[in-house]
């Protein structure tokens, strides 16, 4: 690169800066397009539209239908949100909260109202019922005729609904099947030919929009249960803007320490990592609006992860240069050389946490699927800054002059640590670490505490509904009346969600007993005043219920995000087996993540910290960050035992290997620990207990992969030998 296209790359740069923080911070147009503050926030963060459904008649629905309903309408629901989140309330109740929007007649009238479908023949002879329907999706096809592009809705039958189907569609060839909804005809297509398959299009002059409105319907119709509406409110944001200030002020101190650390570390390579990053930071806040997705306490998880893995791709490059300019290569080369050998690393740790994110972003739901959306995100922009951005950065400061090593540094000759010596020992410590969790829950079960401290997201809880005579912020909320709530009922859990355009604030806390409710109530009027209402029949009453809900995490939820987790690991186990060509790599890399998830678990059943939505985004976060800690180790053993001398010992292989990486380890531990402990210093109760595990996480997998994933490998290998030689 000479000095003038140097000049030009600076200038797109500084450009490339310059707009993107001016998109984030202020936008484009009279509305802002692009602005940091129009990202779609949960209802952690921003609130948005609560509905309640009661089922309709007289019987109340049994558990597995309510279940059943439940599940289909989150599915449904996500068309909205990855954050929205449905579960029951009393026995025959279903609340609906979806986050970043704030007309609730709108998402009725889209969701529309769920009701009874049927399948029936001209004579209204029923063959189906909307239970019998798997899936409905508007779709497009090539029209045989005309060969043009037309839309259809795409249904898919039950096993026994195919049965059914493929009978009466063979009897009924030329005639139509009337799809009925809510006792009104919403399709009447023409049966063509027998469907045998379970598999059938209804064709039509349908638009994008007709189509969709008719799988739309055809879906909510195949609920178990006949659903009405009974309520429909605009809440408030559970956690205040105290939680959300702080978390941004702590994210902005973080990076500034981790851009100072790297600029004092590495120099003028420093002074680039901090310029990738703000740029990488912008973008991410860009990108975040553009693919409109919604940010929460787990969609931050994946921010810090991916920040954490940016600041990782920039220190496993100039820790090569570095090692290239100590070996005796000018300058020039060593950065060529370093940017070329630092790629695969690079590369093989991303991609197989990409892996993982894809993977739960098909299969997974709710927070889950939401972490793993920005987690993916965070993934492809890093990889950029760093291997890109940064390159062309270097590059052009050599080119503009600083061609001296000094502004490079060279890598300090280091004295090979002897880690598989210690490895007993360090086997000791983790076997310590991880059994001290079934221990803590062993210990809690016998205290009559319960094994672990589930959230309400497991456990689900009562909620209490209060009308006050005054208007209290969420932040009022948080400093004056949850102290209150938690002296009646014993626990710090407590969420609270503000109805806008009154007083109503609705309190939801683990399962209340009756003694506990009326207490709570007395307590509550005492020192804040419930305002009154009078029945029909006269009498003066306070404004406060309670309801009992479930857990907002159903089973089938929890099913979809451990067969997730599953196969996410198996595919990396997978992709680690075919780059390396060595199976032993991936299963070592496998156990060492079973270690530090288990580590973390332990964290949770010591200190006994609430399980909830974040648990999940916590654990994944920990298996993202571990995996690429472990492959960069594992990338400098594959490098040296390719270049071994005939005659080399294998424990000194792994040993070199591991005490190479070892600033690297160091170092990204450091930058990834410093920003999430700005937020548990500066952050609010409900961010410090999302961000005490997620620090235990980092140094145990950063533990983990100095100290347990090389000698896993080195036992594997050397039995291998061993029985090869026999």
């Amino acid at each position: 690169m000479n000095k003038k296209r140097a000049t030009w790359v600076l200038i797109a740069m500084a450009a490339l800066l310059i707009v993107t923080i001016f998109t984030a911070a202020v936008g484009w147009g009279p509305t802002g397009t692009g602005a940091a503050k129009n990202i779609k926030l949960g209802l952690d963060l921003s609130g948005g539209v609560s509905i309640t459904y009661q089922t309709v008649g007289d019987e109340e629905p049994s558990a597995e239908d309510m279940s059943d309903t439940i599940y289909k309408l989150q599915q449904r629901v996500q068309n909205y949100s990855t954050e929205a989140s449905v579960y029951q309330e009393g026995s025959n109740r279903i609340n609906i909260e979806i986050p970043g929007v704030t007309d609730a007649n709108a998402i009725l009238q889209e969701l529309g109202k769920p009701g009874s479908l049927t399948f029936q023949l001209e004579d209204g002879t029923v063959i189906l019922n909307g239970t019998d329907v798997v899936s409905s999706e508007a779709v497009t096809q090539r029209d045989q005729t005309l060969g043009n592009t037309e839309y259809v809705v795409s249904l898919t039958f039950s096993e026994e609904g195919a049965k059914a189907f493929a009978e009466a569609t063979s009897e009924n060839v030329g005639n139509p099947i009337y799809i009925v909804y809510d006792e009104q005809v919403i399709s009447a297509p023409t049966v063509r030919t027998a469907i045998t398959d379970g598999k059938c299009v209804i064709e039509g002059s349908f638009t994008a929009e007709s189509a969709s409105n008719l799988a739309s319907s055809i879906r909510i119709g195949s609920l178990s249960l006949e659903l009405e509406e009974i309520r429909s409110n605009v809440v408030g944001a559970q956690l205040g803007e105290q939680a959300i200030s702080t978390s941004l002020i702590a994210g902005l101190i973080g990076l500034i320490i981790v851009i100072i650390f790297m600029i004092i570390v590495y120099k003028v390579p420093g002074v680039i990592a901090g310029l990738s990053l703000a740029i990488y930071a912008g973008l991410e806040l860009v990108a975040l609006n553009a693919f409109d997705m919604t940010l929460t306490l787990a969609g931050i998880a994946g921010v810090i992860l991916s920040i954490g893995m940016a600041v990782d791709a920039n220190v496993i490059i100039y820790a090569r240069i570095r090692e290239e300019i100590a070996s005796g290569k000018t300058v020039k080369s060593s950065i060529d050389i370093g940017f070329k050998k630092a790629l695969s690393a690079i590369i093989d740790g991303n991609v197989t946490t990409l892996i993982a994110a894809i993977v739960l972003n098909f299969m997974a739901t709710g927070s889950v699927k939401g972490f793993a959306q920005t987690l993916a995100l965070g993934i492809v922009l890093s990889m950029f800054t760093a291997c890109v951005i940064s390159r062309l950065l270097v590059n052009a400061a050599y080119a503009m002059g600083m061609k001296d090593e000094k502004y490079y540094g060279k890598a300090r000759e280091v004295k090979t640590i002897n880690f598989l010596g210690k490895r007993n020992l360090f086997f000791l410590i983790s076997l310590v670490l991880v059994l001290s969790g079934p221990a803590s829950m062993l210990i809690n079960k016998a205290a009559g505490n319960g094994i672990l401290n589930l959230s309400m997201e497991f456990r689900g809880g009562t909620s209490t509904d209060v009308t006050f005579n005054d208007d209290y912020s969420i932040d009022d909320i948080d400093a004056k009346i949850k102290p209150v709530i938690q002296e009646v009922i014993g626990e710090a859990e407590i969420q609270a969600q503000k109805v806008s355009g009154g007083n109503e604030v609705i309190f939801k806390t683990r399962a209340l007993t009756v003694d506990e409710r009326e207490e709570l109530s007395a307590k509550l009027d005492e020192n804040f005043g419930i305002a009154e209402y009078t029945t029909e029949s006269g009498a003066t009453e306070k404004s406060v219920s309670f309801e009992t809900i479930s857990s907002t995490i159903s089973n089938e939820m929890r099913k979809d995000a451990v067969v997730a987790v599953i196969i996410a690991v198996i595919c990396m186990l997978i992709y680690i087996w075919f780059r390396f060509s060595d199976i032993r790599f991936g299963a070592s890399a496998v156990l060492a993540l079973v270690h530090d998830v288990l580590v973390v678990f332990a964290c949770y059943a010591v200190v006994r910290i609430s399980i909830g939505n974040t648990f999940i985004a916590c654990m994944l976060t920990i298996v993202g960050y571990s995996i690429n800690a472990t492959i960069v180790i594992f990338d400098r053993i594959r490098e040296n035992f390719k270049a071994q001398k005939k005659g080399s010992d294998l424990a000194e292989i792994v040993n070199r290997s591991i005490t190479q990486t070892l600033t690297r380890s160091i170092y990204t531990s450091f930058t990834t620990f410093v920003t999430i402990a700005a937020l548990y210093i500066i952050g609010v109760p409900s961010i410090k207990e999302f961000a005490l595990p997620l620090m235990v996480g980092i140094v145990a997998g950063g533990y983990s992969s100095v100290c347990i994933t090389g000698a896993l490998w080195y036992i594997m290998k050397k039995r291998s030998v061993s029985k090869n030689s026999k």
